[in-house]
């Protein structure tokens, strides 16, 4: 008998950070914004996420944002 207790961590998807492997659903372009909504999740660079901000983030649950790494150096 396995005597092992298995710990599962619950991660809060909506402010995960996203990763190169987050594409924008809109162009495939790498992902920095991130909206949660009731309805689902939509990913977008940033280009994308400033073209339909004014209509989605009312919308939005969470508005998570990463698009100052396209500052950094």
């Amino acid at each position: 008998m396995n005597d092992t207790q298995t710990t599962t961590l619950e991660v809060d998807d909506a402010s995960a950070p996203l990763n190169g492997l987050d594409r924008c659903d809109s162009c495939g372009a790498q992902a920095y914004i991130r909206a949660t909504m009731d309805s689902g999740t939509l990913l977008f660079c940033a280009h994308h996420a400033a073209k339909h901000r004014e209509a989605l983030q009312p919308l939005a649950k969470v508005w998570h944002d990463e698009s100052e790494k396209l500052n950094e150096r």
